[in-house]
């Protein structure tokens, strides 16, 4: 779970006009709004029992980013949701990290149903979406821009490895000589 103790690096994170720019308004955070931000993300654990865990990189245990459940009030569904330090970006983070989020809605929490809202333009996070096993479902307004509402459903996720590529096939054997 995030904690306070990641402000330094959440601020740094949501401070970079890049990773801000398909988030909420599409404008940075300074350090005061990085705090609310924060706040806010430790505000719903509490008040819904779940919500965004810390992305951490393994070797550094350095705060990559957030991953995790989300749904504020009047939000359209209960939200898988990422975002990562541009550094993190094309790595696997978001895809590993989401998916397990994805695996421990389904097979722990009970959920039904988990939706991704994606604006347009943001490919990277289409992509994600996609390999998680999610379809586009429609669209929706959100923080008063036009976003796309990529959804999955319990029993899509369980028809199917969700969050993992398929392993790679075995070499062919070399023939001898």
């Amino acid at each position: 779970m995030l904690h306070a103790g990641d402000l330094d690096a959440y601020a740094t994170i949501f401070g970079d006009p890049e990773v801000a720019r398909y988030l909420g308004d599409g404008k940075p955070l300074d350090r005061a709004a990085a705090w609310r931000s924060l706040a806010l993300q430790l505000g719903h654990w509490a008040l819904r029992g779940y919500g965004l865990w810390a992305v951490e990189e393994r070797a550094s245990g350095r705060l990559v980013g957030r991953v995790g459940l989300l749904r504020p009030e009047g939000w359209p569904g209960l939200e898988l949701a990422w975002a990562l330090a541009r550094e993190a970006w094309g790595k696997g983070y978001a895809t590993e990290s989401a998916g397990r989020v994805l695996a421990h809605a389904f097979a722990e929490m009970g959920v039904e149903r988990l939706i991704s809202l994606i604006y347009p333009a943001n490919a990277r996070s289409i992509r994600v979406a996609e390999r998680l096993g999610e379809r586009l479902e429609g669209r929706t307004a959100l923080f008063g821009s036009e976003v796309l509402v990529y959804g999955i459903d319990r029993a899509t996720w369980r028809a199917r490895p969700i969050g993992l590529d398929p392993p790679p096939r075995p070499a062919p054997p070399t023939p001898a000589p």
